[in-house]
Parts: structure tokens; C-alpha cells; sequence
């Protein structure tokens, strides 16, 4: 199929909401009026329609925090959309985009997503439900706001290591140059503090062309190094425009404050998050590139242990996984091992003593198939270890050092079976460092790849101050705040913690006052859902 001509680039359609689903505009803070009198463009300012400043926990609107773009419509239907360069900067010149003469592209039955489309929150509805919360569809828009020349991209990576950085790097670059023809790409190395204190290197897609096959980062990582002022001074002296941020929640926190003060700066400059985090706890999207491999790894570490365990006479196999407030790698490896007598994570308390007890589990157990496996997320149990043990401090990132669960838990099993006089064999393994270092597999190297090119299709499309991810199966464009206000953790009352009750048959540790707490959250979670956006606690 022969592509379709070139549109003039003053006739191509708005990729931002049409008439049916009019844009709010942005209303700056105080600081913003200060420096920058044309950042609200009021000719299109729709009535009932306006951006709303975030709010902090209390309600209160926050100085200078990004505003927040709500669309709403019938039946309950509200879209959260993203900033675009031009709600600060009017008047920017459009451009025809340059994959519809791209060869490759020629069999694509649609070669751009509908300005309209969105992507809901919550899939499950009733018939006279609310439709919910939306975001704004990822993909390819027949208008772009940047030409492939003028472009001059750049890519950071921050945070702990995770499989897949490496492709999600490669298909950035690889994504930016074969589908745009852009040709300036740098790497910024050693993570924020990379923008001012060290070196970069240019990336091609020659240069990046086996870097999926390795794990790491190629561009090198750090935690904490976040300057604002510097950040934003270095991208405006290099004339760098568009700015991608791999990271986690922390990360995604600092590139939603580079895009505050690049839009306060009044630059032309799209920044764009991928979100990373080995643990999967970013909230909204289904789920974190890297997740599919550590579950994959981590098989190989239940394994070694059941074979050890089975082997000695009361064997136990004790395997702590990565997870320091969400428990997701343990429960789903937990499933997929189904070798496992036992998963600990952060969102099920525990208790040792007693009947119901964990040593008396084990102790059932082990009379009753002479071995035992026992998975352990890094974050369980850090009450019951505080209780003997002293806080250890926090990282460069601002996060809690927890406390090593893997080897108190397996110094108060020995002590207990000592005391009791019963010979058991214990085997702790910690594969987390080995998890986290190799490269990603083939469904992760998929998903890498639909992340960066949905990506970069946003920031050439002029859309800023937003992070990808797959939301039900689609991917989306999401702004920094929804992202960033909280944890996604295992829920310990939905079906998915119970087939794992079944698969082990641990007992469930939960008293009743637990089990409720649980439940009263789910319910607030659902509720935020049905289109009353979390962010207005007021």
C-alpha cells in the first residue's frame, strides 16, 4: 500500500484534544506571572475548563506545582492529559511528520492514532457506572512539533539497575533516527549529577546497536545528584529539546521538576519519562519493564533452594527476593515456582511465636514432607526486626535502608529449632544483585521497545511533563503526579494473594482488624477510579 501524500503542515489536524474535547490551558503559578506574562494563551480557553494547580495531601494548592489538565465529559468521563509546549509557548510552527513517507511504515493500515482516542483506567464497568478516569493515547500524531534537524535529544538513566535499561536506551535512539531521521542524540552518564559533573557521549543507533544483549546501563547510574537550576542550565546550554528520563518514582519526581522550571523558563523542550522499577510498585500502569525477567531469574534461585532443601534431612531452603515495600517478585515467583511452602512480602504482616505462628508452620512441614521453601521480599518482616535491631539510615535517594530480612529470619529459625532441640538444615540464597544485572528477555525486550517508540512519538508530538506506560493493554500517556503519589503493593484481599494461600497453603498471618484495613483501602482505590482523579484531596 502506497504511503498517503504529505499534508500541508498548516492543514494537518490538531494532535491535542478537537472541538469535541477542548484543551484546558494552563493557569502559571505566582512565580510563573513573575518571569513570564505569555505563558497562557487565552483564545481557546474552553467555559468550566480550566487547569487545576496540584494539591498537596491536605488539599491545598501547591506554589508553582504543575497544573493539572482535566477534560471531562459525559457520564462520568474525565481524561487527565499531559502538558503540551504549546499551552506555554503559543503560535509554535507544525510539521508534517515524517513517518508517512518512511518505507517501512507503508503496510501500516493507519499510520496515526486518532486525535480523540484515550485509553480508561479501569476496564471493569458496570452498565450505569461512571466510564471513569482517561488518559491520552500513545502513538504517532500526523503533526509534530519539532523537525528531524532542529532536534537535539538526550537520555538519562537514574536509580538502582533493572533489566531492560539497556533496550530501553537502544530503542530510544533507534526509534528517534529510523522513524524521525534524527541524527543529535546524547547520552548523559552517571545519572542527574551527569547533566553538570561529568562527561556524555553521543549515542547512534551503530553504537547502540548489541547494547540489549547486555545488562546495565550503558550510560552508567546514580541515586540523589538531582540540581534543578544546573540540570535546566545545562540543557539550555547545549540547546538540548527533548530530555528522556529512565527511572523509578524518585526519578520520575525529579523529571516532573525539570519540566516545571523548563516551563518556566519558557523552552521549547519536551520532557518525558520511562518509568523503571524492578519491584513494579509504579502505581496506574500495568506493570514495570524488568519485572517479566527477575520473575524469570528468580525461578533459578527457588530451584537451587528446593534442591538443596530436598536433599538434607528437615531441609529448608530460605530465598530472599528483591521487593522493599511491594512484594511482587516474590508473590509471582511464588506462583510461577510452585515449589514454594512459604512467601513473606512487606503488605502481609507476620508473626514468628505461637500458634498460627510461622514456626509452627515450618515445623508442620517439615514433619509432614520432611523439607521446606521459604520465599522472603527484602521488605518483610521490618517491624519484628526493629523490635531487636536498630535502623540503619537512609540511601543517596531519600529511601529507607532496610534491615537484612534474609539473615535474621534465618538466625531466629535455627535459634528456634535449636532450642527445641531439632536438627534442621538451612540454606539462605540472595540473588538479588544477580537479578537485577542481567539482561532482559524476550518479552521484556518487547515491551522495551513499545515503551521507547511510544515514547518519542509523544515528545516529537510536542506533549511534555509525561511519563509512558501500558494501561490495560494500551499504551498511554501519563501525567508525572499519577505516577509519583504512591506504591503499587500487592493486595492481600483480591484473588490473586488467595490462589497463592492456595498454592503454598502458608496460613494467611491476618487477623481480622488486618484483613479490614485491607479491604477499606481497595474500596478507596476503586473509588478513585470511578472518575474522581486522586490528586483532588481537597
Amino acid at each position: 500500500m502506497a504511503p498517503p501524500p504529505a499534508s500541508p503542515a498548516d492543514s494537518a489536524p490538531d494532535p491535542r484534544p478537537t472541538a469535541s474535547a477542548p484543551v484546558p490551558i494552563t493557569v502559571p503559578s505566582p512565580r510563573d506571572h513573575a518571569h513570564h506574562h505569555h505563558l497562557v494563551d487565552r483564545r481557546d480557553t474552553p467555559r468550566g475548563r480550566a487547569w487545576e494547580p496540584e494539591r498537596n495531601r491536605r488539599g491545598e494548592a501547591m506554589d508553582g506545582a504543575a497544573a493539572v489538565k482535566l477534560v471531562p465529559g459525559e457520564a462520568g468521563y474525565v481524561l487527565e492529559d499531559v502538558p503540551h509546549v504549546s499551552d506555554y509557548l503559543p503560535d509554535l510552527p507544525t510539521y508534517s511528520n515524517p513517518l508517512q513517507d518512511n518505507p517501512a511504515y507503508s503496510v501500516v493500515k493507519q499510520y496515526f492514532v486518532n486525535p480523540d482516542d484515550t485509553v480508561c483506567q479501569k476496564i471493569v464497568v458496570h452498565k450505569d457506572g461512571p466510564r471513569g478516569n482517561h488518559f491520552r493515547r500513545a502513538g504517532p500524531r500526523q503533526k509534530v512539533y519539532f523537525e528531524p534537524d532542529e532536534v537535539h535529544a538526550c537520555i538519562v538513566t537514574c536509580g538502582g539497575l533493572c533489566p531492560g535499561l539497556n533496550t530501553v536506551i537502544r530503542e530510544i535512539v533507534c526509534g528517534l533516527s529510523d522513524m524521525y531521521g534524527v541524527t543529535k542524540i546524547l547520552g548523559i552518564q552517571g545519572g542527574y549529577r551527569g547533566f553538570y559533573a561529568r562527561n556524555t557521549i553521543t549515542l547512534t543507533p551503530k553504537s547502540v546497536n548489541d547494547i540489549h544483549k547486555r545488562g546495565g546501563t550503558i550510560l552508567g547510574s546514580s541515586r540523589g545528584g538531582h540540581d534543578t537550576v544546573k540540570i535546566v542550565d545545562s540543557i539550555q546550554d547545549r540547546d538540548i529539546n527533548q530530555v528522556y528520563v529512565i527511572g523509578g518514582d524518585g526519578t520520575q519526581r525529579g523529571a516532573g521538576v525539570i519540566f516545571e522550571e523548563v516551563r518556566r523558563r519558557g523552552l521549547k523542550v519536551s520532557v518525558a519519562g520511562i518509568p523503571k522499577t524492578i519491584d513494579n510498585d509504579i502505581p496506574v500502569i500495568d506493570k514495570s519493564f524488568g519485572f517479566d525477567t527477575a520473575v524469570e531469574e528468580a525461578q533459578r534461585a527457588i530451584n537451587a533452594a528446593h534442591v538443596e532443601a530436598v536433599s538434607a534431612e528437615n531441609g529448608i531452603g530460605l530465598v530472599k527476593l528483591m521487593g522493599r515495600h511491594s512484594g511482587f517478585i516474590a508473590h509471582y515467583a511464588t506462583l510461577a515456582s510452585r515449589d514454594v511452602d512459604c512467601c513473606l512480602i512487606p503488605e502481609s504482616p507476620f508473626y514468628l511465636e505461637g500458634e498460627g505462628g510461622l514456626f509452627r508452620y515450618i515445623e508442620k512441614r517439615l514433619k509432614d514432607n520432611g523439607h521446606m521453601v521459604i520465599v522472603v521480599a527484602e521488605g518483610a518482616g521490618q517491624k519484628l526486626i526493629a523490635e531487636t535491631m536498630q535502623s540503619i539510615g537512609k540511601d543517596a535517594s531519600g529511601n529507607e535502608l532496610l534491615l537484612d530480612v534474609g539473615l535474621w529470619l534465618s538466625q531466629k529459625i535455627n535459634e528456634h529449632f535449636k532450642k527445641n532441640k531439632m536438627t534442621i538444615n538451612l540454606k539462605y540464597i540472595d540473588p538479588t544483585y544477580m537479578i537485577r544485572a542481567i539482561p532482559s528477555n524476550a518479552s521484556d525486550n518487547v515491551y522495551c521497545t513499545l515503551l521507547a517508540h511510544s515514547v518519542v512519538h509523544g515528545a516529537m508530538a510536542g506533549y511534555t511533563g509525561f511519563t509512558i506506560g501500558q494501561v490495560n493493554g494500551r499504551h498511554c500517556y501519563i501525567p508525572f503526579y499519577r505516577i509519583t503519589e504512591k506504591q503499587n503493593r500487592v493486595s492481600i484481599t483480591d484473588r490473586m494473594w488467595a490462589r497463592l494461600l492456595s498454592s503454598t497453603n502458608q496460613p494467611s498471618f491476618l487477623c481480622n482488624k488486618v484483613v479490614e484495613e485491607a479491604k477499606k483501602e481497595h474500596e478507596r482505590a476503586t473509588r478513585l477510579l470511578d472518575g474522581s482523579p486522586s490528586h483532588r484531596k481537597g
